[in-house]
């Protein structure tokens, strides 16, 4: 799948966006308070902030076939 895909069928039920972002949430929190490594920090802070956006706040569900 090409990066910036977001209307394939998976990503149609709520409950995978949300598990997608709160995995992200998760993994930039255990960078933060954890590793405390600052470029994984950033990376991962910007994966959540993208999936956050593309997943809940800007999603388009795929017309139905």
């Amino acid at each position: 799948m090409a990066f910036g895909v977001h209307d394939h069928p998976f990503y149609r039920p709520l409950w995978r966006r949300i598990a997608i972002v709160v995995t992200t949430l998760l993994w930039a929190a255990f960078e933060f308070l954890i590793a405390k490594d600052g470029l994984w920090v950033v990376v991962s802070s910007a994966v959540f902030f993208y999936s956050a956006w593309a997943f809940l706040l800007n999603y388009k569900a795929p017309p139905e076939t």
